[in-house]
């Protein structure tokens, strides 16, 4: 089969593993690995994918819808890639445009679908902020001191604020627990979008600790790449990105 072209036959569809906390930091190793396979190539498809992006946003109207639907279409390609390195063979610049020759379009599907859950936070979010400046506001501005109106609206919005922040993170965090391997099961399993999600979603709730390991590894990550003006994520994303690809192959096995 060509690396380049994932599935498009139904696999038997596996339960995803429970694994130890452990592995966490192991799903790192083993992204840095692949990552060391083909530096060179890595860092050019890293290159060419945000100033995709970047060029992408600049389109009047569309440009933000379009770069949150088509991530995980190049999150699949990227994914075939990592399949290809791990089996030993080559990684291509091309492996970044591999899903857009299969399955482009229940890729496209998972980006709707996340696309709508993050317009429900934002929906939620902004619902949370304006009643509470509302309630504040109008309560002050019925005693009749507009002056207590506004510090009253001052701290409305900062109680707002902090229950928005949670509402964002309880209702965030499922979201994207349910998108973080919908791209790969699309590619590898050939799952349909939304079986792909509830796929995800479970694999990541089953596995809470070893992806809170993994998440604050991933932070320290973060913080050290950014310092040198953020010329760390050339190695950290795609380190990353081959890590999500460890994490799947633990969690749902070897990838047909």
């Amino acid at each position: 089969m060509d690396d380049l072209t994932p599935p498009r036959s139904p696999s038997p569809q596996p339960s995803s593993a429970t694994v130890p906390s452990g592995r966490g930091t192991a799903w790192w190793s083993e992204g840095w690995r692949l990552f060391t396979a083909a530096p060179g190539v890595w860092i050019a498809i890293t290159v060419i994918f945000v100033v995709l992006m970047v060029m992408i946003t600049f389109i009047p109207f569309l440009g933000t819808l379009a770069t949150t639907l088509l991530t995980p279409v190049f999150a699949g390609g990227v994914m075939v890639g990592c399949r290809a390195l791990d089996r030993g063979g080559q990684l291509t610049i091309g492996h970044l445009f591999a899903s857009f020759s299969d399955r482009l379009s229940p890729l496209i599907i998972v980006g709707v679908l996340y696309l709508v859950g993050t317009c429900i936070i934002a929906i939620l979010v902004f619902g949370v902020l304006l009643g509470s400046v509302g309630m504040a506001g109008m309560g002050m501005l019925l005693g009749g001191d507009p002056l207590e109106a506004g510090f009253g609206m001052l701290a409305g919005l900062g109680v707002g604020a902090l229950i928005a922040l949670l509402i964002a993170t309880l209702v965030g965090i499922p979201l994207m627990m349910a998108y973080w391997y919908a791209p790969a099961l699309v590619v590898f399993r050939n799952d349909e979008p939304i079986a792909a999600m509830k796929a995800s979603f479970h694999a990541c709730l089953v596995n809470v600790w070893p992806m809170f390991v993994y998440s604050l590894v991933g932070l320290v990550f973060a913080i050290v790449a950014s310092i040198p003006l953020g010329l760390g994520w050339l190695v950290l994303a795609p380190v990353f990105a081959a890590s999500v690809y460890a994490s799947y192959k633990d969690i749902f096995g070897l990838p047909d």
